[in-house]
């Protein structure tokens, strides 16, 4: 294989990682034991070997332009592997370091994930979490996502998936809505009622709500005045205060049925799940920090 970087172009690297990282070429000067013109130099040496702006300078501060960020995320990544490899070679990778970029759904992070994650970095301090919150699929090859969380995996053969739960839906109303337009008994009644609705930002697809009688699997597309969109916890919020029904999972919605600003209804038809996983790319060398995180979350979900 060519040799693609010498020893100065690395130690450029290095360098414009610090100053992105603290966002300042004199302090990255002091963090790495060099002057703030030897900085500058790096950085403009990089700028000039691949012919773009990595900063925007103004005589108070330094800005990461959107090339700039892409390329820092990536080098921080590269530079992380680069010493977990070594330290794996010389056998000292004791403990895991660097950062985790995880992807997660806005309903499993607010109910499941991020309520973990103080734990976590008590027991893992040296591991920065990056944790991107958002109902849209990553890519893993382009964003450089270490892991993500998600109801339905896709067909890649590239990515690992582990089971993490089958989360059980109920249907929710306020006590005010039933009091106003009856509790519903039947899955014929739901034609009667308001049934908030959710579409799913990657296709626009309707998400029909999942019941079965007697065994036999049902999917019901419902309707109403409200259609929802990108965050799922709004059809809560809707339901909490009086505007319908909503299907929903039930570890969103356990302290308000147990406090009563919520009420379970048609649950002779419940039962019905969907599965979370964890998904991650299948690598050879898996880090240490990613192996620690899978280890702990699939301890601590119930």
């Amino acid at each position: 294989m060519r040799r693609q970087f010498d020893d100065v172009l690395l130690g450029s690297i290095e360098l414009f990682c610090l100053a992105g990282e603290l966002g300042s070429f004199t302090a990255a000067a002091s963090a790495a034991g060099v002057t703030p013109a030897a900085v500058s130099r790096s950085v403009g040496r990089l700028e000039e070997r691949m012919g773009v702006r990595l900063f925007v300078r103004t005589t108070r501060q330094i800005r990461l332009t959107d090339v700039g960020r892409a390329y820092f995320e990536e080098c921080r990544q590269a530079l992380t592997q680069l010493i977990e490899a070594e330290r794996m070679a010389t056998g000292q990778q004791l403990r895991p370091v660097g950062t985790l970029r995880i992807s997660v759904p806005t309903t499993y992070a607010h109910y499941r994930l991020l309520p973990l994650l103080p734990e976590f970095r008590e027991r893992h301090p040296e591991v920065q979490l990056d944790v991107h919150v958002s109902n849209r699929n990553v890519d893993f090859s382009d964003e450089s996502f270490d892991l993500a969380i998600r109801v339905r995996a896709p067909a890649d053969s590239g990515l690992i998936v582990r089971h993490l739960e089958d989360a059980e839906l109920v249907v929710v109303a306020a006590p005010d809505y039933l009091a106003r337009r009856g509790t519903p008994t039947t899955l014929d009644d739901l034609a009667r009622h308001e049934c908030i609705q959710f579409d799913l930002p990657s296709s626009g697809r309707r998400i029909p709500w999942l019941f079965q009688d007697q065994g036999e699997k049902i999917e019901i597309a419902g309707d109403g005045g409200y259609i929802l969109s990108e965050d799922v916890l709004g059809g809560v919020t809707l339901a909490r205060y009086g505007a319908g029904l909503f299907q929903t999972y039930r570890f969103i919605v356990e302290d308000d049925l147990r406090e009563g600003r919520l009420v379970a209804v048609l649950q002779p038809f419940g039962g019905r799940s969907r599965p979370f996983s964890l998904l991650y790319p299948h690598n050879r060398h898996v880090p240490l920090r990613v192996r620690s995180f899978i280890d702990f979350l699939v301890q601590k979900v119930p």
